[in-house]
């Protein structure tokens, strides 16, 4: 096979047509500032207007609840620090283990301010329990942040359960949703959610550009000082185009949520069984997965040499461990849940899309096994 397989697409996805062909207008002819009062932006604030509308829609929410970020780090950071900022009395924030660096750097950044943040640990099955909340939880919390579905093991935590416990304690519960928007079904009304984060490259739209849903009576400060646009939250000129690619595609994944988990989940049962019939020994790390995500761990492998010597057979994969030019580390979340050393070094991560093939699951399988399991043993 001399095509590329691309199956990293927890890492970024590959923009929709329909994105693409939404956004050409305001890259080209509407390219005026929305902030300005003249006719020639017009179709422009109505574009944006109406994106706002889709995004909500999408996720239960109401339009004026929908702020438009540059993607899920900035949500993360302007969901932690804002809060923490809007807080004199600095309470604590409940966060895991397993979150994104986005999360994790700013729950670092606000605990050198003195506000108090505590990290609970995942089962061994990567889930964030109810009973390790309740266990932390107290009337000096303030907030409780937990990501929707981990980038890295899949695992989807049980968000709406975790969101009532943050309520009965008065707490705002945030949730970093970035791994989830698009590809399981979300509203933030029925779980409970006072703040998701959403970033627009992990369902197929534009990079630099997301959202932080805000719910009506949240009162988050605003994160970036400048002009009033974004209803005085977010300064800074809207990024239109990107804004239109960003609702098409959330539009278009929404609609084709059921059918693309039933894809996702054949391609990645077919890729398991090939993995069996090869005779290759893994581990799958977490339950509850995400559609298409699958941490395979291979002991006594190292992830980073799978990964390029996938690469060389035009495999794109992730890895589970990070290399520096001295030792490889063992990532977070995998030492979070205890996996044992053997497995962890040797662990990969195959994310998936409905445009991968049974034949490509086949091929990922039997690349894995030439480079495991040698030809002559």
């Amino acid at each position: 096979m001399n095509q590329q397989i691309y199956a990293d697409h927890a890492a970024t996805t590959r923009l929709c047509s329909a994105a693409l062909e939404a956004m050409q207008p305001y890259l080209t002819l509407e390219y005026g500032n929305t902030s300005q009062p003249y006719s020639f932006v017009r179709r422009a604030k109505k574009a944006l207007r109406e994106a706002r509308e889709t995004i909500a829609s999408c996720i239960g929410a109401l339009p004026e609840e929908i702020v438009f970020t540059s993607g899920g780090t900035e949500s993360d950071n302007w969901a932690i620090k804002g809060s923490a900022f809007n807080d004199p009395e600095h309470r604590t924030t409940i966060t895991s283990m397993i979150e994104h660096h986005a999360v994790l750097r700013s729950c670092e950044f606000i605990e050198k301010l003195g506000f108090p943040v505590v990290y609970l640990k995942p089962s061994a099955e990567g889930i964030i329990t109810a009973d390790s909340l309740e266990s932390v939880i107290t009337e000096q919390t303030r907030m409780v942040s937990i990501m929707m579905a981990n980038n890295e093991i899949g695992t989807i935590q049980p968000i709406k359960g975790l969101a009532e416990i943050a309520h009965r304690h008065d707490v705002v519960f945030h949730t970093d949703a970035v791994q989830a928007v698009g590809h399981v079904p979300i509203n933030v009304k029925d779980l409970g959610v006072d703040l998701l984060s959403a970033s627009a490259h992990k369902f197929n739209g534009p990079k630099g550009v997301g959202f932080l849903y805000i719910r009506k009576g949240v009162n988050l400060p605003q994160f970036m000082s400048g002009g009033a646009q974004e209803r005085g939250k977010r300064a800074g000129t809207e990024n239109v185009a990107s804004i239109v690619g960003m609702a098409t595609a959330l539009k278009v994944n929404c609609d084709s949520i059921e059918n693309n988990r039933k894809r996702l989940d054949e391609l990645s049962n077919h890729l398991l069984n090939c993995l069996k019939e090869q005779g290759i020994p893994f581990v799958r790390n977490g339950i509850n997965h995400l559609p298409g995500n699958l941490s395979l761990s291979f002991k006594g492998q190292s992830g980073e040499a799978l990964l390029h010597r996938l690469d060389l057979m035009g495999i794109s994969v992730s890895t589970g461990s990070a290399c520096d030019s001295v030792n490889t580390q063992i990532s977070h979340v995998l030492k979070a849940i205890d996996l044992d050393e053997d497995l962890a070094k040797g662990t990969i991560r195959i994310s998936l899309s409905p445009d991968n093939t049974m034949e490509e699951m086949e091929y990922i399988a039997d690349s894995l096994k030439r480079i495991i399991i040698p030809q002559g043993e």
